[in-house]
């Protein structure tokens, strides 16, 4: 809303998603080695305490009326570069607290604590806006990574220094051969990637649709809770496949009838249509992402876990960038045909999966349990 404020277009909305993406994809790549080499828990305080700072100064900046474009550009940029380093570094961080047995159980709870505060932020976010000014919402961003840092500060976790020091880049070429030895895992993080650039675009492009059904900042708030309701009904559905024999068509198939809503929600005749498509949006992308990256995580070994993760959390990384595309297309036609154009080549992409990728295509439940030597791999 804050771009929307400056009165910039959809364009200047894709180049912001692009300032965050941009240093966050080539950190992550090395953030994989970082989390393979160092104390992770250290990186996750340095990260969390950074991205306080940042927020605190946007904040700031928004509240002393001097902010600009170009801070909010750069305050992302860096922010990105963070971001890439904090996301593989937790990515292999997280499986180190809990057993293989647990793990669907432990992604399926991650993702439904993070999109609970989905429904929180927006709802709260929303209304803070209306009522106490955009700056409320980032002092209230710079709040929460400071709790984020004294759980961290918490935390209690062995760490043994890695005996063998390596060229990091002689590392980071072992982590992408280890994934070209692999089908599953190709195809698997390149379908993540396809996912995440083409089907999120709506995230960026949301204030846009908000203008479109006559909403103000609680209006956008509004959607984004239900989103995120979604993604929970579809989180809590998921560990129920762990004893599947569908496992993989399930996981492509949320992908591909994603896209079928997301359709749905751009051309939404009114508010009412746009939250019901919205919903069932979030329940189907969260059966993929949990899905996937349960496979990923259960079958990956502890030595490769870093940097392969590294190359997988890309994938986060891409959903701004995906809106540099998408808000191009709305400067070009509008929004509803930037979302419709990607889950078009999206839907093609998983089409292509199901009939071509055996492996994944029969990927079954039990399958998710069993890890991957690293040299059979």
């Amino acid at each position: 809303m804050i771009i929307s404020d400056f009165g910039e277009s959809a364009s200047t909305l894709g180049f912001l998603g692009a300032a965050i993406a941009i240093p966050s994809i080539i950190v992550n790549l090395f953030g994989g080695v970082i989390a393979d080499r160092m104390d992770r828990r250290l990186i996750m305080i340095t990260t969390s305490g950074v991205n306080a700072a940042l927020m605190t100064v946007l904040a700031l900046i928004v509240t002393t009326g001097i902010a600009e474009i170009w801070h909010l550009m750069v305050i992302a940029a860096v922010q990105g570069f963070f971001f890439g380093l904090d996301g593989p570094v937790k990515a292999s961080f997280f499986p180190l607290l809990v057993s293989r047995k647990n793990m669907m159980s432990a992604v399926a709870l991650s993702s439904v604590t993070w999109h609970i505060s989905r429904i929180i932020s927006p709802s709260l976010g929303g209304l803070a806006i209306r009522y106490m000014g955009t700056e409320s919402v980032f002092f209230a961003g710079a709040l929460g990574w400071i709790t984020m840092l004294f759980v961290i500060i918490s935390l209690r976790v062995p760490y043994k220094k890695s005996e063998v020091q390596r060229n990091v880049l002689q590392d980071l070429t072992d982590g992408v051969k280890f994934i070209a030895r692999s089908r599953f895992f190709t195809v698997l993080i390149l379908i993540s990637f396809a996912k995440m650039f083409f089907g999120m675009q709506y995230l960026l492009l949301m204030p846009l649709f908000a203008v479109r059904h006559g909403l103000e900042a609680d209006g956008l708030g509004v959607i984004f809770v239900v989103l995120s309701a979604g993604a929970i009904s579809g989180t809590m559905l998921v560990p129920s496949l762990q004893r599947s024999n569908h496992a993989g068509k399930f996981m492509i198939g949320g992908a591909f009838v994603f896209t079928f809503f997301v359709t749905g929600f751009a051309f939404a005749p009114n508010y009412g249509a746009a939250l019901l498509m919205i919903y069932c949006a979030g329940v189907m992308h969260s059966v993929f992402l949990v899905i996937s990256m349960t496979a990923i995580q259960m079958r990956l070994p502890s030595n490769f876990r870093g940097r392969v993760m590294g190359i997988y959390t890309i994938s986060f990384a891409l959903m701004p960038l995906g809106g540099l595309m998408g808000g191009n297309i709305a400067e070009i036609y509008d929004e509803r045909w930037a979302l419709t154009i990607s889950a078009v080549i999206l839907a093609v992409i998983m089409i292509v999966t199901l009939t071509t990728q055996r492996e994944i295509r029969t990927l079954r439940g039990d399958q998710l349990q069993a890890p991957v030597d690293e040299k059979s791999a």
